[in-house]
């Protein structure tokens, strides 16, 4: 939400920075994320001045070009070369300074630099319209009052407004706060509390209120005056619809509303002054009487974005005897709208049920900032305050006279809030004893009545308007934030309940792996579950009836929830390698989503993406790509680090992976990981190798060991034995692996790859395995005789079940 600090200013008169009133918003819990400055002409004419033309002389060597001397006040007059056929001597002239900065209508800056033009020096520019951005003429030059001195800034002569814009967090209970009014009201509060004289309430006169003529009456009934608890109306006659005068233009302008003329204007310009949204029918346009009303259901409705909407029978409309004119709280109908034709309007300002207007709004997926007031809850009590100002503006800028009574249907007044406050209760949640006065104060200030004072504590009454202070708590609250959280005293003394879980809880586990995997190099990305719902034709996999689709999605691309998250993944990958980081290790921790027969599913992963080479460029180091051993390696780790032991890996490809491996245990697939087969990576522009693991979550959890492991450090010492071994092409180094660790389960420590060959010398349909055997026994020395033995039986085993020969 953009709060302006000029119009924050006409509510509450204060000398303080923009900073320092930031600083105390965001204390009082009005978070301000951001200051920004607001200049109603961009440069805010900074380096133009008003000049006097000394002397005027047709130039040497073009026609169209002028030789003008100009007083720009410094004492020094300057010669600018001008083309505009209009210059004169005598003249009072805009001067754009040398180094001054204009901006084209694109926004784009050009600076006035000091040039020749024909071989004459000109120091300047004398300025047209358009080059000023005031305006689109660009016949001559702007010849300005010759009562102005000689420089003095262009800023002060065509009034150019600054500001400075407060981008303000609002959390959704903040009803009361979403307007000038609002906040003013807060910032009185905090001025309040610390001391600061001159912090009334200034809120605008409606005294100039009054019916001109009872000429133009037009009826109302509400029919559902549970949808619509209050709603008020006026007519307004011998209107004029034309732009906005610059002031109210720069008022909207400033929180980033676009003007549209000065009726609409006005309507939006009450809405972010007070918080209450009005809108502005063409009163000959209205059909009888206005009725408040819902209509059958499937009624066809056409709204000012000029799209024909079917309506829900739980709709509330503002409806004539014909049929709708506008959705109640949401948005208008494109029939009874003000065009610049209209000369008479019936003005509405309404309070209308919050849940009504949240409903419809995301029925037909609208939201205005009508619907963003009325679904949270706005001031029930000004809805006739709001009117009559609103009213008293657009004669202003409008014209016309007010031509009705107001008509205000209230049936049932809605109810302020009473809360009994306990004295212990906010001594007990706050941690510190706050003086009764001061309790007193803070509450008066926020406009809620003391109706009665006792020893224990206070009777009070909460205005309407404060949806979010209905309880107690809620009280202690609003006191809190006031007295502010950076007042209250620090204990000594620190109270923790230690909690006994279990260590495999998901959280823990995942915290374990996320460190592990950084201290690997790998970076953690966060992809959106939303996503595109053509990725499924990259998978035969994906099935596009188990996509579980958005009602009302913001983009086609982020349409339906993802059911992999390889492609996020890629996503990320693709955005990195463009912006020339290709070296990548990234993990994710995420959810995919399925809407199966039996219902929607959601299931955990982790997934690792590894591409380009292993470690950053440098000279010292030789570059080497992450291969598919080094990250199979990387998985393994996690899986060592959880204690999951026994696996068994089986050569794995589908039409994600060009090869790959599956890690099983027992008949459960835990993680898949290969190479992404390039035909996907090209759907995403990736033209380097891209290593991809998933981790099916649920089942790691279930496989985790808690148990810990430990022996003594051996005494005696191992022996290392290699054997070279002719198997053919087809023969995994697991399957080696897997019968030495079945041959000898005692003394064989390790086995380890160290070497592959296939190629000349060796015949057609083999491969060389280089491996080496560590053997130890923990409790003597070995002797050759024990050492051959155990070797003799591995190789044995390696022929008999193999077919491996000796190199």
């Amino acid at each position: 939400m953009k709060i302006s600090y000029n119009w924050l200013k006409q509510f509450i008169k204060t000398d303080w920075t923009s900073e320092e009133t930031a600083a105390l918003l965001t204390d009082l819990g009005l978070e301000v994320e951001g200051v920004d400055k607001f200049e109603s002409l961009k440069g805010g004419l900074q380096g133009v001045v008003v000049g006097h033309v000394l002397t005027c002389v047709q130039h040497s060597n073009a026609d169209k070009l002028k030789v003008t001397t100009v007083d720009i006040g410094n004492g020094t007059p300057v010669q600018i070369v001008c083309g505009a056929s209009n210059v004169a001597a005598g003249q009072k002239v805009p001067v754009a300074t040398i180094g001054t900065k204009l901006y084209d209508k694109e926004g784009n800056a050009f600076e006035i630099k000091k040039g020749k033009i024909r071989g004459e020096e000109s120091h300047g520019m004398i300025c047209a319209e358009d080059e000023l951005g005031l305006g689109d003429g660009h016949d001559g030059i702007m010849v300005l009052d010759a009562k102005l001195a000689p420089g003095t800034p262009a800023s002060q002569v065509f009034n150019i407004e600054t500001d400075e814009v407060f981008e303000i967090g609002l959390t959704p209970n903040r009803a009361d706060a979403m307007s000038h009014w609002g906040v003013a009201r807060d910032l009185r509060a905090g001025l309040i509390q610390k001391n600061i004289n001159h912090s009334e309430l200034i809120t605008p006169s409606v005294s100039k209120f009054k019916v001109e003529k009872r000429i133009l009456k037009i009826d109302v009934k509400v029919e559902d005056t549970k949808l619509a608890p209050r709603y008020c109306g006026v007519t307004i006659s011998g209107i004029t619809v034309k732009p906005s005068p610059e002031w109210l233009k720069n008022r909207l302008k400033s929180i980033g509303l676009t003007p549209k003329n000065n009726i609409v204007d006005v309507t939006n310009y009450v809405l972010h002054e007070l918080g209450q949204p009005l809108h502005a029918f063409d009163a000959s346009k209205i059909n009888g009487k206005i009725i408040v009303k819902t209509v059958p259901g499937g009624t066809k409705f056409t709204t000012l974005d000029d799209i024909e909407r079917t309506l829900h029978e739980e709709d509330l409309m503002i409806c004539d005897e014909k049929g709708p004119l506008c959705i109640a709280g949401v948005f208008g109908g494109k029939n009874s709208g003000v065009t610049e034709n209209t000369t008479s309007i019936f003005l509405e300002s309404a309070y209308f049920n919050p849940v009504s207007v949240r409903k419809t709004a995301k029925r037909h997926t609208l939201s205005t900032d009508a619907s963003f007031r009325f679904e949270r809850g706005i001031d029930p009590t000004i809805t006739e305050y709001a009117l009559k100002r609103a009213a008293i503006l657009i004669m202003e800028v409008a014209g016309g006279e007010i031509t009705s009574d107001i008509v205000d249907i209230y049936n049932k007044k809605i109810e302020d809030f009473s809360v009994v406050l306990n004295f212990n209760n906010v001594k007990r949640i706050i941690g510190q004893e706050l003086p009764k006065e001061t309790i007193k104060k803070i509450l008066v200030s926020l406009d809620i009545k003391v109706t009665s004072v006792s020893d224990a504590g206070l009777g009070l009454v909460i205005p309407a308007y404060r949806v979010d202070v209905q309880r107690e708590i809620d009280v202690i609250e609003e006191i809190l934030r006031v007295y502010g959280y950076n007042n209250i005293n620090f204990t000594k003394k620190l109270n923790a309940t230690v909690s006994n879980s279990p260590r495999t809880e998901d959280y823990k586990v995942q915290n374990i792996i996320a460190t592990q995997l950084t201290s690997l190099g790998f970076n953690e990305m966060m992809a959106n579950s939303l996503t595109s719902p053509e990725y499924i034709k990259l998978s035969d996999n994906l099935r596009e009836e188990f996509n579980v689709t958005i009602l009302n999605p913001l983009s086609n691309d982020l349409s339906v929830l993802r059911q992999s998250l390889l492609f996020s993944g890629l996503e990320a990958v693709s955005y990195n390698i463009n912006r020339r980081n290709s070296d990548l290790k990234l993990f994710e921790f995420g959810k995919t989503y399925h809407k199966l027969p039996s219902g929607t599913e959601e299931n955990k992963h982790l997934t690792l993406l590894v591409s380009g080479n292993r470690i950053a460029e440098s000279w010292t180091i030789e570059q080497k790509p992450s291969d598919f051993f080094l990250f199979k390696g990387y998985v393994n780790s996690i899986l060592s680090r959880l204690g999951i032991a026994k696996t068994q890996n089986k050569p794995f490809t589908n039409d994600v992976f060009a090869e790959g491996i599956a890690i099983a245990v027992g008949n459960d697939t835990i993680v898949e990981l290969g190479t992404i087969k390039k035909s996907i990576t090209k759907h995403f522009d990736i033209k380097q190798e891209v290593l991809y693991a998933d981790f099916n979550w649920a089942l790691i959890l279930k496989l985790i060991s808690t148990k810990i492991k430990f022996a003594d450090i051996p005494k005696y010492p191992e022996v290392r034995r290699d054997l070279a071994l002719l198997v053919d092409e087809n023969v995994a180094f697991d399957a080696i692996y897997n019968i030495a660790r079945q041959s000898e389960k005692s003394l064989l420590k390790d086995v380890n790859l160290f070497d592959v060959y296939q190629g000349k010398n060796l015949p057609e349909g083999k491969k060389s395995y280089a491996v080496s055997f560590v053997i130890q026994d923990n409790s003597k020395t070995l002797t050759d005789t024990q050492i051959e033995k155990i070797m003799s039986k591995l190789q044995n085993n390696f022929e008999t079940e193999l077919g491996a020969s000796l190199r």
